[in-house]
């Protein structure tokens, strides 16, 4: 028997889709999803964390570059501050200055109290807090006299310094030293053998030959400077203690004298018995005592027989003298040699009237006639 389908047309009533919400389980509301305090608090603190993670990441980033900025600056000597006098000291390079008065420290002073220090001193650390001078010897020393002078600690008791890193080399430090000094035209031969010299017995250096020595310092110099300053290594070395004003030695007179030094024996024996207890000599008398030594004075006796001069008839061109004179404005460096007199005073003579000045300079040179 067959059995018949059955249909059924059931309307429904005409409404929008969005209007009946779809339920899942079928007759049951879909209920908002809510996470509980705990679960909220952790996450809130885990996006803190991974925040604070980044920002410390970026400023360890920052950090990181500023140092090594720093470092290169440091290097570079380009790190300055305030460093107090007291604190720096000048032990690790021996100076190619000579014993005894800077005349030119006076000008050098003058300018630092009018317009200040225009370019700072250098140091590097060195234990304890405490900075070691590798730039700058006078420039130091005029702050050192000021603050003598005046006893303003707030004013001179610290000075302008570039902070270089440690670890440069004792030989790049020597030479820096060597090519600032040598562009001023004032630094003498018997100076720079005296550095060579010193060069060569410092015990931290490698060189020990004083001669060999001079390639490594003055390196930036020609070939006859060096062989020059060779020569007055032999001079400084047999006279050197002996001499009060070795830096005024001219070229000629010490290469002359380290010459009959090597070829006659006892020259240096002879001149040193002669300067003995002479302490009241000038630049003068010790110049023409050297002169006779070395065969320039036109004196035909044995130098050793050769009398004591205390107004000795100077060559032309073969020297110059030097003296001073006590002023107001301080002490007044004089130098004449062949053809030009010069007078050193901290003091503004283009501020001196012209025709005062004109006559003041014919008086002096008529009473040289």
């Amino acid at each position: 028997m067959s059995r018949k389908r059955r249909m059924f047309e059931i309307e429904m009533p005409d409404e929008p889709a969005a209007a009946v919400p779809e339920t899942f389980p079928a007759g049951k509301e879909e209920k908002e999803h809510r996470r509980g305090p705990m679960a909220t608090a952790i996450t809130e603190t885990a996006e803190s964390t991974r925040d604070r993670a980044r920002l410390e990441a970026q400023i360890r980033a920052e950090n990181d570059a500023l140092a090594q900025e720093h470092v290169r600056l440091k290097r570079a000597g380009l790190i300055t501050d305030l460093i107090p006098l007291d604190a720096i000291d000048a032990q690790k390079l021996i100076r190619d200055r000579a014993a005894g008065p800077d005349y030119e420290l006076t000008e050098l002073v003058e300018s630092i109290r009018d317009i200040g220090l225009s370019n700072p001193i250098r140091v590097e650390p060195a234990e304890d807090g405490r900075y070691e001078l590798i730039q700058g010897w006078r420039r130091l020393s005029a702050y050192r006299q000021l603050l003598e002078e005046t006893g303003d600690v707030e004013k001179w008791g610290r000075i302008p310094a570039g902070i270089a890193a440690r670890g440069d080399e004792l030989e790049r430090l020597y030479r820096r030293m060597v090519d600032e000094n040598m562009v001023r035209k004032d630094i003498s031969f018997a100076e720079m053998a005296q550095l060579a010299l010193h060069y060569a017995m410092d015990p931290v250096t490698e060189e020990n030959d004083p001669e060999k020595a001079v390639a490594i310092l003055f390196k930036s110099a020609g070939y006859q400077k060096r062989s020059y300053i060779r020569s007055f290594i032999r001079l400084v070395e047999a006279l050197g203690d002996a001499l009060l004003y070795a830096p005024d030695i001219p070229r000629a007179l010490g290469l002359a004298l380290a010459q009959r030094l090597d070829e006659v024996p006892g020259t240096a024996a002879a001149i040193r018995a002669e300067l003995k207890n002479w302490d009241s000599r000038s630049v003068k008398d010790e110049l023409e005592l050297l002169r006779r030594y070395a065969g320039l004075a036109g004196d035909e006796e044995s130098p050793a027989a050769a009398p004591r001069s205390t107004t000795p008839t100077v060559p032309a061109g073969k020297a110059r003298i030097s003296f001073q004179i006590q002023r107001p404005q301080g002490s007044a460096k004089c130098t004449a040699s062949n053809g030009r007199l010069e007078i050193r005073l901290p003091r503004d003579f283009s501020a001196v009237d012209r025709r005062k000045l004109e006559a003041a300079v014919r008086v002096m040179l008529e009473s040289l006639d």
